[in-house]
């Protein structure tokens, strides 16, 4: 279980963190390798879940919604300096409680 969350906070993080790159390239005119890094690291995201050991392509992908949006409200904090309302955190924890019932879910 540990090594499914490290991965999906690894696929978050790329994910955001290289479409924040490209986001300050071509929207907040920063130099042009900005956009070339955060391509990168956009394809590492891409890899990334491939590496779950869960079967279902489908189920990891509606799992790691969930953590992006939650990531998405974390990043936003601590890097755009918006602070989250509490309409954002209720919205996080749902997501959250969404993934353990799409991962975690006893099935038949």
């Amino acid at each position: 279980m540990v090594f499914a969350i490290v991965l999906f906070l690894l696929a978050g993080l790329a994910e955001i963190g290289g479409g924040y790159m490209v986001w300050l390239w071509l929207r907040e005119g920063k130099p042009y390798w900005y956009g070339i890094i955060g391509s990168i690291v956009l394809i590492s995201y891409g890899i990334i879940p491939t590496l779950q050991k869960f079967p279902d392509f489908g189920k990891v992908y509606a799992a790691y919604g969930g953590v992006f949006v939650v990531l998405s409200v974390l990043w936003g904090w601590w890097i755009d300096k918006k602070t989250p309302d509490l309409y954002d955190w209720v919205g996080a924890l749902l997501c959250i409680i969404g993934v353990a019932v799409i991962l975690w879910a006893p099935r038949s």
